[in-house]
């Protein structure tokens, strides 16, 4: 953190990477339980005055957060830059943003919500009702772009009743929409805004503003003092996008950088100094999915899927990285409604994947190319080609920029086998839209989901949630690898620091720096 007064550098430089542990009692000496859930509390005499900086992995392509997907948008952008009327807390709870309060029918199809009459954009102009609706009219029209219009696709229409209320009526009973308004298609802009202005640029609510944009190296936030809830507590955030783990361990230990985020379990020794650091453990839903294309190609045959996963040994792949993921079985992690342990579905078994394959047709073995973005280490591709190779199939690994992931993979679904970190959470959905990049259609999958969505409880919802997932998981239509745990390093000085769900969300509300004595 670079604050008012000087700060001392360390010299000692360190490798870090990955992050990934389970729970466990801090000690850097053992990997799998490295980390602590609790942080010192806000000093009394904080630097208002300071600026922190934060080591992130996966930079933006564009800050065009109304119609480019990517995880790294909402990460940075959610909470900090723009609001919704809704949000979510450190523990992913539902809480009040820019509606204050907010009331439902009955019949759970009438939901009206009352905004904070003293926000603002930060061009200085009133947020009125007529914004939020507008905001939301354009996240569910048809055609719409936005990544997560079909959260609201429940809407039916939008209405102001005043200048600070706003009346949202549904098609039907949604147990998601509140959670919809949580994330990017809820978030309200200025009525009438040119979403191709925002690639670069912003007009949000927030408590911080954006200052700069160093493509390939940083992106920098500063306290919005205009602000109309509480302010900020520090001047300046700055986000490095190190992406090298060395580079990024280094960058911690001589002070370049005050938050390390993704810290590697098994590189932390340098670190066991509690008075120096501390080292932060987390809860995430972040997902490393091996997908398959279920639509074309080899594994559009669910006996080559069902190979595939029996092949792999996650477990083994969890130690390979530090044994501190968690193995998860299906689409659903424990921290999300309707999770279920389903590891035991097509657990490993290497005979019964060279059975499979023969049955399938390549008795003479099968080739494939796995396409997976180069900030993922290179550990994981070597590890599924090694394990894949023993039941007979040959796996090039092709690692592509995260951009080029987008367009092949995500947009054009021209892939056999990719990696990626599903980092949202609730997303279930993604398995229920046979137009997603997975290409997996099942007409069951299909209608329990719509109908979770429509329960009239949150049992009945968990219910047809874990029914879904189940058979997303009996027909291999991806694997999961493994939920991550994250860790993130905090130079002594520094609190408020986000601990869960970072790579997703990274609300910077309670981040105060110590003033220097």
């Amino acid at each position: 953190m670079r604050r008012t007064t000087a700060l001392r550098l360390a010299a000692t430089a360190v490798l870090a990477g990955l992050a990934a542990t389970a729970c466990g009692t801090g000690s850097a000496d053992d990997p799998a339980n490295a980390g602590q859930t609790s942080q010192a509390a806000e000093p009394a005499a904080i630097d208002t005055g300071a600026t922190v900086d934060v080591r992130l992995v996966l930079e933006p392509t564009s800050l065009d957060i109304a119609s480019t997907a990517g995880a790294a948008l909402d990460q940075i952008l959610l909470d900090n830059i723009y609001q919704g009327l809704l949000t979510r807390d450190e523990n992913n709870k539902i809480e009040p943003s820019l509606a204050t309060s907010y009331d439902t029918s009955p019949d759970g199809l009438t939901y009206t919500f009352r905004l904070a009459k003293s926000a603002t954009f930060h061009d200085g102009t009133k947020v009125t009702a007529a914004d939020a609706v507008w905001s939301l009219q354009q996240a569910t029209a048809k055609g719409s772009k936005n990544p997560d219009a079909a959260a609201l696709a429940s809407v039916k229409s939008v209405s102001a009743s005043d200048d600070h209320t706003v009346v949202v009526t549904l098609k039907h009973r949604d147990t998601g929409f509140t959670w919809g308004l949580t994330g990017r298609a809820g978030v309200v802009f200025k009525k009438g805004t040119d979403f191709s202005s925002l690639a670069g640029n912003e007009n949000g609510t927030g408590p911080f503003k954006l200052s700069g944009w160093k493509r390939g190296s940083s992106i920098t936030f500063v306290r919005n003092d205009a602000y109309w809830g509480q302010k900020a507590k520090v001047a300046k955030v700055v986000f490095h996008y190190i992406k090298d783990d060395n580079a990024a361990g280094n960058a911690q230990q001589t002070g370049q950088t005050d938050i390390e985020t993704a810290a590697d379990a098994t590189l932390l020794q340098p670190f066991s100094d509690k008075s120096e650091y501390t080292v932060l453990r987390g809860d995430t839903t972040d997902k490393f999915t091996l997908a398959f294309n279920n639509a074309s190609g080899p594994t559009k045959d669910v006996r080559v899927r069902r190979a595939i996963r029996r092949a792999i040994d996650n477990a083994g792949l969890i130690k390979a990285l530090g044994g501190a993921a968690k193995p998860v079985g299906g689409p659903v992690p424990a921290t999300d409604p309707g999770y279920e342990d389903l590891t035991a579905i097509d657990a490993y078994d290497p005979a019964g994947a060279k059975k499979l394959l023969r049955q399938a047709g390549y008795r003479g073995g099968l080739k494939l190319t796995l396409q997976i973005p180069n900030i993922y280490p290179a550990e994981i591709g070597d590890y599924l080609a090694s394990e894949l190779k023993r039941v007979g199939i040959q796996l090039t690994v092709r690692p592509v920029e995260f951009q080029t992931w987008l367009d092949s993979v995500y947009t054009k679904h021209d892939y056999q086998l990719s990696l990626v970190d599903h980092a949202e959470a609730r997303d279930l959905n993604n398995f229920a839209n046979p137009a997603y990049y997975f290409g997996y259609d099942n007409a069951n999958v299909q209608k329990w989901y719509a109908a979770a969505r429509t329960a009239s409880s949150d049992a009945e919802r968990d219910a047809l949630l874990k029914k879904a997932a189940r058979q997303v998981s009996e027909d291999a239509a991806a694997d999961w690898l493994f939920v991550n745990q994250t860790l993130t390093v905090v130079h002594s000085g520094v609190t408020g620091v986000p601990r869960n769900f970072t790579s997703n969300r990274y609300d910077l509300a309670d981040l105060a720096v110590a003033k220097k004595k």
